[in-house]
């Protein structure tokens, strides 16, 4: 009898949680950053992040501004926003309240629009 409450409990939590964003997508998001010239600057909300090109791992539910900054050249910025995935909340409220809270509080079900930035930086006028 103890085996039977056991699988069923089990089965009842994997039933829920397989229709979370959190389990198959998480709540972050890889986003590659490239340039023209190689190896300008990368600032992410302000903060310095690394050098072209580059690959960051970015939390999918807040947006962000990206700069690209070098020497001699124009300073280029892409806003990065998001949105929430429909067939996300379709299987979160197909699985119940559990899976809808869980992703609502990680942020989960929150996808970046921008997966792939180029930024080609345009030479800055130099003042005779």
């Amino acid at each position: 009898m103890r085996k039977v409450v056991s699988l069923l409990l089990f089965s009842f939590i994997a039933f829920y949680l397989s229709n979370c964003a959190a389990i198959f997508k998480g709540n972050t998001s890889k986003v590659d950053l490239n340039s023209e010239p190689h190896g300008t600057k990368v600032y992410v909300n302000g903060n310095y992040a690394g050098e072209t090109p580059i690959r960051l791992k970015l939390e999918s539910k807040r947006t962000y501004a990206i700069e690209f900054r070098m020497e001699g050249y124009k300073t280029k910025t892409f806003n990065i926003t998001n949105h929430i995935g429909a067939g996300w909340i379709v299987l979160d409220v197909i699985g119940g309240l559990i899976p809808v809270i869980i992703d609502a509080a990680t942020g989960a079900w929150y996808e970046l629009d921008q997966k792939n930035i180029k930024a080609i930086l345009e030479k800055a006028i130099q003042p005779e």
